[in-house]
This record gives structure tokens, C-alpha cells and sequence, in this order.
């Protein structure tokens, strides 16, 4: 049928053969007036498309198109869309709607509206499954669509429409600024732009990680300090010294919650956006006392962070640390098993997309 009615995109159809890509045709849903067509110039790889791929977070529908790091070109703008035009480049991370009419919504928390839509996986109204970014094109409600300043490169805006907000979001609402002391847990996809993002913010940036060979890329980014948590009492020097803690690793099970709470000053958090297959480590209640300290975690951000995070990386040439693969069969697979197996420094993206699909202006 072809586009507007379907769009094309590299898709998984058994989880138990997860690094099997097949280029298939599916379905886009109804568009609608506030809709925009984005043709798509590259996508980052993230982790929650291997979580999704091979069943880590469960089943999904299938076949499955994953992606939701897209960079392109608006090629179909709907009656009702005022901020976006045909031809401006945009990106869209991991939602692609909401209702925007629930108090959540009207808060400026439409990342935790209850009928939020994923960027794939999503069932749309009319029926239609939500497909993501290894493809031609993609369908997103104006509202999560964000023009990409001319100073960011496609390829290194990209990640930054989740991994990016992911780290971002949380950063500033837990008030990563000057005089602010700022953990950041794990040193990979996530914890490079949490690094950057909170330098840029004004903290004092202490990266905590298990790779003691990550150290020199830790200063690169902007830690002041770089403390290996395989050494037996790596915590005490920390005590009560830390604001918060953002923990951006993708394996929390052998953590000793205990030893990373006694880092934080009383009243102190430790936020998650490290979302991991298996359970958190077990904590007793009394873990809390000492310092009175809290753990929670956050999914995504806002507009406004969205846009303003973009702003300061333009303006402060915050630039990903980035691997390119060409789109393709093969592509698509070597890129997610890099992902799996963390063989990645610090974010794979996904380009080529003119030599899969041709133009598409």
C-alpha cells in the first residue's frame, strides 16, 4: 500500500530470535489534526529496545519495530499543528501521545499521563500498534514533536530524546546547580549524559562506578571525582556528603542499598532511572533511618525540559558519545547486541536511512 497509509521498518517477530530483523511493511494509525509526519534520518538504539526485543520487561506485541530515538523531517502537518511545518528537522523520543486534558497533563506531567502513548507497543484508538524508529516514518501527536536546534548535529541530538531527557528530567527537579554535590551512579549510555548534564548544571559531579577503567572518560565528561565501589569501604569517605544520588545502571542486584544511602545527606535521595530485568536488591526499613533518606525514580521529562535540555546542549556544545551503524537487516543487529552485551561508548545510533527507504521529502 505504502506511505501515508503504512510506512516500512526493520521488525523482531520472535522474541527467542530477538537479533532476527526482517524489513516489513505495517500499518500507520489514522492521522488526525494534530498529527505529524516525521521522515526519519536516524534513530539512537536504547536500552529499553533490548529490554523490549527480548522479553526482559515481558511480552509485546509482535512483530515489533523498537526505536523511539528519531531524527528527521516533518513531511505531513495536521490543520490543528501550530509549532511544526513541513520540512523543519524534529526529533520524537519515547511517547508519542497523551490525552492533555487530565490534571496530570495541565501539571506539566503529561510523562506520567494514564493514557500516555508509547513510542511503539502502544495500542491506538483506531486499533493500530504503535511502531517505532528503525523505519521510514512515524506518527506523533504535535505536542511530542521538538525542533532540533541548528547547532546539534541529527546523529548527536538523537539519543538525547531519551537517554538524554531520562538523565535530564531528574537532575533538575532533584536541584543539580552550583553548590549541589551530585552522585551519579554507573558510567554507560545513561550515565554519560548524566555526567554532562549535571556539570552543565553547575554540580559537583562524583561518578560512582564498578569499571575502574571508565575513570579517564568520567573526567572527559566533567566528574570531579571518580570513586570504583569494588573497593571494600568506598562509601565511608562519602558519608553524609552527597545531595542525591542518580543511579543510571542497568544492574542494581548485588547493589548494598545501605552503602549508597550512607553517602547522601540526611533528608537525601537516591532516584533510579536505571529500569533492570530483574528485582531491586532487598532493603530493610531501618536502611532508611541513619540519614532519613528517600528512593524513588522518574520516567522520562517534560516539554519544558525536553526544550530546554536541547537549548543547553546547542548552547554548550554538549555533544554524545556516539557509535554509527548503518541501517539494515544486519545493521539492526549488530547495533542491539552491542546494547546487550555493553559493548557500547556510549550510545549506538542508527543512520543511513535514505539507502533503506530513498527519499522521502
Amino acid at each position: 500500500m505504502g506511505y501515508p497509509e503504512t510506512a516500512e521498518g526493520f521488525m523482531v517477530n520472535d522474541q527467542k530470535k530477538w537479533t532476527e530483523f526482517k524489513k516489513q511493511e505495517f500499518p500507520l494509525k489514522k492521522f488526525e489534526d494534530r498529527d505529524v509526519d516525521i521522515a526519519i534520518e536516524c534513530c539512537g538504539v536504547c536500552g529499553s529496545d533490548v529490554h523490549t526485543i527480548t522479553g526482559g520487561w515481558g511480552d509485546c506485541p509482535l512483530p515489533i519495530c523498537v526505536g523511539h530515538e528519531i531524527i528527521g523531517r516533518a513531511v505531513k502537518v495536521g490543520n490543528a499543528v501550530k509549532n511544526i511545518k513541513v520540512g523543519d528537522r524534529v526529533g520524537a523520543g519515547a511517547q508519542i501521545g497523551a490525552d492533555l486534558t487530565c490534571d496530570v497533563c495541565k501539571a506539566d506531567q503529561e510523562n506520567y499521563c494514564p493514557n500516555m502513548v508509547d513510542t511503539y507497543g502502544a495500542k491506538h484508538n483506531d486499533g493500530t500498534v504503535a511502531q517505532g524508529g528503525f523505519s521510514s516514518h512515524i506518527r506523533v501527536q504535535d505536542y511530542f514533536v521538538f525542533k532540533i536546534p541548528d547547532a546539534l548535529d541529527s546523529h548527536i541530538a538523537a539519543p538525547m530524546l531519551c537517554a538524554g531527557i531520562t538523565t535530564y528530567s531528574p537532575l533538575v527537579r532533584l536541584g543539580a546547580g552550583p553548590g549541589k554535590k551530585v552522585g551519579i551512579s554507573g558510567l554507560g549510555g545513561l550515565g554519560h549524559y548524566a555526567v554532562m548534564w549535571a556539570k552543565a548544571l553547575g554540580a559537583e559531579v562524583y561518578v560512582l562506578s564498578h569499571t575502574p577503567s571508565k575513570k579517564e572518560d568520567a573526567m572527559k565528561l566533567g566528574a570531579s571525582h571518580f570513586i570504583d565501589v569494588n573497593e571494600k569501604e568506598w562509601f565511608k569517605p562519602l558519608a553524609f556528603k552527597l545531595d542525591f544520588i542518580l543511579n543510571t545502571a542497568d544492574i542494581m542486584k548485588d547493589f548494598n542499598m545501605s552503602n549508597y544511602f550512607s553517602c547522601l545527606k540526611v533528608m537525601g535521595r537516591f532516584h533510579t532511572v536505571g529500569l533492570p530485568d530483574a528485582p531491586l536488591p532487598t532493603m530493610m526499613a531501618q536502611d532508611f533511618a541513619p540519614n532519613g533518606c528517600y528512593i524513588g525514580g522518574s520516567h522520562l521529562g517534560n516539554r519544558p525540559e525536553m526544550e530546554a535540555m536541547l537549548e543547553l546542549a546547542a548552547k554548550q556544545d554538549i555533544s554524545s558519545w556516539i557509535e554509527r551503524i548503518p541501517l539494515s537487516e544486519e545493521g539492526c543487529s549488530k547495533a542491539v547486541q552491542k546494547v546487550k552485551e555493553n559493548h557500547v561508548r556510549y550510545r549506538v545510533v542508527l543512520t543511513d536511512f535514505d539507502k533503506q527507504f530513498g527519499k522521502r521529502d
